[in-house]
């Protein structure tokens, strides 16, 4: 055993020497975008911050980049993975430094593979639900001359939220899905109509009984958890359908006698404040938190509830937010920080 321990010693102290990838530069090309930028060169999304902080000057208020200016990438803090296993340490110890690699199809050919970074939600249920979807498309309008409607973005960001959750040891529930879409880069998100409810059921065409049918899905899934896990949350993503004017932020709402869905929404809604705060310093975020008892999720599910308005699909301001996939790349990101936040409180 103490052979072990020397030679895991050793990997760390190599690791140490030549874990850092040399510095490098590229240049913005036509439609590059941060997230574009970062995947286009193998670099995580996890590193988007890291980005902002070495090019700051170099981007615009909003932190869009400049074509053609020069920007650094950030350094890649590599593991002692591939090391570890060519030295070949013993099974329990190798096993315990491998990464664990699930495949998500519902993710789609390009996300499809999700990294498990850590278990920081191992003891964390969530349940994800898109707003409409199946024979209810929910708000349409046209962008570029083209059908686009709430349910595709809602559903984008939704399981964009989920693989982040999923990389951090939570089990994750996606009560709407669509076995062909996955996550989508383009603008304009075809519309369908093939979405089913977990696991594999046929939307009603009746809004009721959709509703009636998603509440029972989550509540048997709570129940059958109830015990094993302490912490059940269960997030509502919609797109919001008003005049085309009305140019709305991000909005929140809990049930009025929910203590912890209160929390988890104003845990998220402070992330959202923070980051228009660092993203946007010029623009007053005007999103809010309140309660909307009435509405049937919030009403009559079990597990403590989060409902969020993510904009006005028919705002030309709020489709700029939407359409653009780092936007909601970025929203699913903020979302999960609110919820790593939550989780965080309630462990204290």
């Amino acid at each position: 055993m103490l052979k072990y321990y020397f030679t895991f010693f050793i990997l760390l102290s190599i690791n140490a020497v030549t874990g850092q990838s040399a510095p490098k530069t590229v240049i913005a090309k036509s439609g590059d975008g941060i997230y574009s930028l970062l995947r286009d060169n193998n670099i995580d999304l996890s590193y988007v911050d890291e980005f902002i902080k070495l090019n700051k000057t170099k981007l615009t208020a909003d932190n869009t980049l400049i074509l053609g200016k020069a920007y650094d990438l950030p350094t890649i803090q590599k593991d002692s993975i591939s090391i570890v296993e060519v030295t070949k340490l013993d099974s329990v110890s190798s096993a315990s430094l491998k990464p664990i690699i699930k495949e998500m199809s519902l993710f789609g050919k390009d996300y499809s593979n999700v990294i498990v970074e850590n278990d920081t939600l191992k003891n964390a249920v969530y349940y994800l639900i898109s707003g409409h979807g199946g024979p209810d498309p929910g708000a349409t309008t046209t962008y570029d001359s083209k059908l686009i409607s709430e349910d595709e973005y809602a559903y984008d960001v939704t399981l964009r939220l989920a693989r982040k959750l999923i990389a951090k040891g939570a089990t994750v529930y996606i009560i709407v899905k669509d076995k062909n879409d996955g996550i989508r880069d383009e603008r304009v998100l075809e519309v369908d109509y093939d979405e089913v409810c977990y696991p594999n059921n046929t939307i009603p065409r009746n809004q009721k009984l959709r509703l009636q049918q998603r509440t029972n899905t989550v509540n048997n899934l709570y129940l059958k958890h109830k015990g094993a896990a302490a912490y059940q949350r269960l997030i509502v993503t919609h797109v919001d359908s008003r005049s085309v004017g009305k140019n709305i932020d991000v909005f929140f709402y809990h049930h009025k006698n929910s203590d912890n869905g209160k929390r988890l929404a104003e845990h998220i809604h402070k992330t959202f404040k923070q980051k228009y705060a660092k993203h946007q310093p010029n623009r007053i975020y005007s999103g809010t938190v309140s309660t909307r008892s009435s509405l049937y999720l919030i009403k009559n599910t079990m597990p403590p509830v989060v409902y969020i308005e993510l904009g006005n699909i028919r705002n030309k301001k709020d489709q700029k937010r939407i359409l653009n996939y780092e936007n909601r790349e970025a929203l699913a990101n903020w979302i999960h920080k609110g919820l790593l936040a939550d989780y965080e409180s309630h462990k204290d």
